[in-house]
């Protein structure tokens, strides 16, 4: 599905004009400005994947920046905007037939968050679990000496004898699992950002997704690179994304805009520097495999 059709940048003329009527001399960037027209990037088309390669600096991010502003794409966290950011997302324009209303930008720092929101979760969980393993042994403990009788005044003692009693007829096993919530999760790193994106991406919808690859293993950026084509086939899903990553670059029939090229054209994955590096690093050492 193509909800978004086209994005077209300010050209070079109406920056020039935008920075004269400014009259604001206490920046020393103008950032976003002056550096799409550098690369003769004036329009981009999209297609159900769209990917822009490129190193740092190439302007990956800031155009996944300025197509949330344009669509109001859902935020999980904030970025750092320039003073002319707005001013400069003002200028573009898109073009699309609707934008579906669960539409969202998906960061790295999101899942990196994510990741040690979960993993923060788990410390407390496995804390209680020390602290009831040693109250298993003191309940024992406490019941040996009292030789499991205690009188019952109230509640209180209620609530005093059923631990006891629980403590010396069941396993310490048990006990603990009984009064134990499972922790939020048992993955590792990988697991855990892989399983952000399957939880976000869920309906058919615009989603930006910031170099996702941070935080995945080969396995699992292959695992995203299908979760993301069927979601574009079979879901209606739309995808914006910015990457370096081969795996991802390499998704079936996604448009892959190259910011490093001058002007920026399309190109084909196996075309691109960071792709034929590899490919010429493995080929070099074909012999070992």
């Amino acid at each position: 599905m193509i909800y978004l059709k086209r994005l077209k940048l300010t050209t070079d003329k109406d920056e020039t004009i935008e920075i004269v009527n400014q009259r604001r001399t206490c920046f020393g960037t103008m950032y976003p400005f002056k550096i799409f027209p550098l690369k003769k990037l004036e329009q981009i088309d999209f297609a159900p994947v769209t990917i822009f390669y490129g190193g740092n600096g190439s302007g990956k991010t800031t155009l996944l920046n300025i197509i949330s502003e344009k669509i109001k794409a859902i935020r999980h966290s904030e970025y750092n905007k320039s003073a002319f950011f707005e001013t400069y997302t003002r200028l573009c324009q898109i073009y699309a037939d609707e934008i579906p209303p669960n539409s969202q930008i998906l960061s790295s720092d999101d899942v990196f968050d994510y990741v040690m929101n979960m993993r923060y979760l788990n410390s407390n969980v496995d804390f209680h679990r020390e602290e009831l393993f040693r109250g298993y042994g003191l309940q024992r403990q406490k019941a040996e000496n009292e030789e499991g009788y205690i009188n019952l005044h109230g509640l209180d003692d209620y609530d005093r004898w059923k631990e006891v009693h629980d403590a010396t007829s069941k396993t310490q096993s048990r006990f603990v699992k009984e009064r134990l919530a499972k922790n939020v999760d048992m993955f590792s790193n990988g697991e855990t950002a892989m399983r952000y994106f399957t939880e976000h991406i869920d309906r058919d919808a615009i989603y930006l997704l910031d170099e996702p690859e941070n935080s995945l293993s080969i396995k699992f950026q292959i695992d995203l690179a299908k979760y993301i084509s069927d979601s574009a086939r079979f879901f209606g899903c739309q995808f914006i994304i910015s990457t370096h990553s081969p795996i991802l670059l390499s998704i079936d029939k996604a448009k892959i805009y190259d910011l490093d090229s001058f002007p920026v054209t399309t190109k084909e994955w196996s075309e691109l520097e960071n792709v034929r590096a590899y490919y010429n690093f493995f080929k070099e050492h074909e012999n070992k495999f």
